[in-house]
């Protein structure tokens, strides 16, 4: 129903928050929190990220207690393992409430690198409640090793961290039209390749088609983590989707 009156807004400007904290849990100054069914604790892999702690908070099984936090956009100089310059604008995950990590699966997505400071230190802007750039699908792995796509893997984003390893597409007869997979360069100046088996990619996002059988890779060159391709399966083949990174087609 359209306003028939002025209304009164009340803007809240400051970063902080309050939130209520778990029953029988320790929050300790500095944490990240995570969410547990609208409470708050320190952040375990998974939760949904709320926020930093701004307090050290103790509340005992059945205790009411609320913690002060940051929240809404914010940026912090934290450590963070294995940062390279060309990581601005990367996704940051955590696995616990001290801990930040690149590592997609499993874990909670709390903001992006929008600087490189140095070797493992970098800013972050952390952004509490957000999801990164593949949604909230949770549908993810990490390999180090070669591996073949199954049936069961559609829709899947498989993080390939380990140089030279290839995802192999089993043929589309058997995954059939409509199967999703989207494959991610996790790796610093890796090599990854994602290989149709003996049917055809067909090009799209402005890749050319490549011929049957032959692979697309994400090369040591060229590649930054974070370079990804998702395909979708067609009546003969694969089509690519949406990507990032340059992506060359097997000779």
């Amino acid at each position: 129903m359209a306003l028939t009156a002025d209304t009164v807004l009340t803007e809240v400007i400051d970063k902080h928050s309050e939130s209520p904290v778990l029953s029988a849990t320790t929050i300790y100054e500095g944490a990240m929190l995570g969410d547990s069914a609208g409470y708050v604790r320190g952040l375990v892999a998974g939760d949904k990220f709320r926020g930093h702690s701004l307090e050290y908070v103790v509340n005992p099984s059945g205790g009411d207690r609320t913690v002060e936090h940051l929240t809404g956009i914010y940026r912090l100089k934290v450590t963070l393992t294995g940062v390279v310059i060309t990581d601005v604008g990367q996704p940051v995950y955590a696995s616990a409430d001290d801990t930040l990590t690149f590592s997609a699966p499993g874990n909670s997505f709390v903001g992006v690198v929008v600087r490189y400071v140095a070797a493992n230190m970098a800013i972050v802007e952390f952004r509490p409640g957000e999801v990164d750039e593949f949604g909230l699908n949770p549908n993810r792995v990490l390999k180090s090793a070669d591996y073949t796509a199954l049936l069961a893997d559609s829709g899947k984003i498989i993080y390939v961290d380990t140089d030279t390893k290839v995802i192999t597409l089993t043929a589309i007869a058997t995954l059939l039209s409509g199967y999703e997979i989207t494959v991610v360069n996790a790796g610093v100046g890796i090599l990854i390749a994602v290989d149709p088996t003996t049917d055809l990619i067909s090009g799209g996002c402005g890749l050319a088609p490549g011929g049957g059988g032959k692979q697309f890779r994400n090369t040591a060159l060229t590649a930054k983590r974070g370079d990804f391709i998702k395909l979708a399966g067609n009546a003969t083949g694969w089509n690519v989707i949406n990507l990032r990174g340059t992506w060359a087609i097997e000779a």
